[in-house]
């Protein structure tokens, strides 16, 4: 243990010159040091696996675009800007999406490749929907080096991870989280919602080695859980019995009806309308030609409609029956759903109507502290600026739109007068010809 004495004189001025404490401050067990100590050399172990920040156009050396939709003319671009609003001129560029209602495809390779085994895998990344999109996808795909042809990369390219926000209309605000497994894409059965602003949010995924996940905007938890619970990677944990029979009496009526309500005498017999007593036989009527005359009928007020015998609660009601649940016997536990053995590139692979999206500062990395770090490093430091100047740009474009308004309806109104100058002269000029 380690005892820290401290003398105290009398400076305090409570105490006399010559007094002398020992104060036993901190007592520190192995156990405690050991602990910490393994923390150090865990944060020491971390691997950056990709970290991408779009410092300037050298990116363009490590990012290689596909060659897929480009024979047909579909395939969009990616260029390097920090947007029309941004904390740092510099340091908040990333790549933009253009032009609309294309398809991108582009991809890099990771540092060396990823097999997470016994680690947590951390994917990250920035996007800011400038444009506010309305239509699109906005996300990352990890890519294993199983994967042939990456330079045709797209949408029928195996992947290992696809994650990142989703929108289009008010149906569709949601984050995708969809591993694959043993060759099938699963998706997440929660709903995660995205952010749908035109502002940079940092979407971040951990998958750990307990078959666990968490899913982050903002670095602030959005989802969790376990990946046997919330994908259907696996066959279900239990079933309905099959042999299961429903019981003979098992009554599933929730009402019966009331025997002690008899139908009145008479019920029956008193019919819906009647001739209109007010009718009367049109003077020009003539039965030989237009048939014997019945007055319209009209509503009887005595009618009260079918009987229909009143409902009760039934004292013998069960419920509606089900099967008990027994364990499946398909049902096998994997405790390597999380792995993913050889993560060796990133990409997107999008389709968006309205193209504006901006990508930035990505990583791969076993180490949710190493993403936290470059997260806070990058988007916080921004936030603020950024938002403050969006508000701005936002300001300045509404003011000039509304001044081209007013500029337009005075050239009208110019228009007008026009006319009227002219028509004016013409009317002078016809009554000259007249006189």
């Amino acid at each position: 243990a380690i005892s820290l004495r401290i003398r105290i004189s009398a400076s305090l001025g409570r105490l006399p010159v010559d007094s002398q404490y020992s104060v036993d401050l901190v007592t520190m067990k192995a156990g405690l040091a050991a602990l910490l100590l393994l923390a150090l050399v865990g944060a020491a172990s971390a691997t950056v696996y990709l970290q991408e920040e779009f410092k300037d156009e050298s990116w363009e050396k490590r990012w290689k675009k596909s060659d897929w939709k480009v024979a047909d003319g579909t395939a969009g671009d990616f260029t390097l800007t920090a947007g029309k609003w941004y904390g740092d001129a510099e340091a908040d560029k990333g790549i933009k999406t253009g032009p609309d209602s294309r398809f991108f495809a582009l991809y890099t390779e990771m540092d060396k490749v990823f097999d997470n085994k016994d680690k947590d895998l951390v994917l990250q990344f920035s996007v800011k929907h400038e444009q506010s999109l309305d239509c699109g996808g906005g996300y990352i795909k990890v890519v294993p080096a199983s994967a042939d042809k990456m330079e045709s990369f797209g949408g029928d390219t195996p992947y290992s991870i696809m994650f990142g926000p989703d929108i289009c209309g008010m149906a569709t605000r949601k984050i995708h989280v969809i591993f694959t497994y043993k060759g099938t894409n699963y998706l997440i059965k929660k709903d995660v919602p995205c952010k749908t602003d035109d502002l940079t949010h940092v979407y971040t995924l951990v998958v750990k080695p307990d078959n666990t996940y968490q899913v982050l905007v903002d670095l602030e938890e959005v989802a969790a859980g376990s990946l046997e619970d919330d994908w259907d990677m696996l066959a279900p944990k239990t079933i309905k019995d099959p042999e299961a029979k429903k019981p003979s009496d098992w009554d599933e009526r929730a009402k019966i009806p009331d025997v002690s309500d008899v139908k009145p005498d008479g019920w029956d017999d008193i019919p819906a309308t009647l001739p209109d007593p007010d009718a009367t036989k049109p003077e020009d009527w003539d039965d030989e030609e237009d048939g014997e005359w019945e007055p319209p009928v009209i509503p009887n007020p005595e009618y009260k409609g079918e009987w229909v015998q009143k409902m009760v609660d039934n004292p013998d009601y069960k419920g509606i029956w089900v099967a008990p649940d027994i364990p499946n016997p398909a049902f096998k536990p994997d405790p390597l759903l999380y792995h993913f053995p050889d993560s060796k590139y990133v990409g997107f692979e999008l389709w968006q109507v309205k193209s504006g999206s901006i990508f930035d500062n990505i990583i791969v990395t076993d180490s949710f502290a190493e993403a936290e770090k470059l997260a806070q490093a990058t988007w916080a430091k921004s936030k603020d600026a950024e938002k403050a100047m969006a508000e701005k740009v936002k300001e300045v474009d509404e003011e000039a739109r509304r001044a081209e308004m007013a500029a337009s309806a005075g050239g009208e109104d110019d228009e007008y007068e026009d006319f009227e100058e002219d028509y004016d002269e013409e009317d002078d000029e016809d009554e000259k010809e007249e006189l």
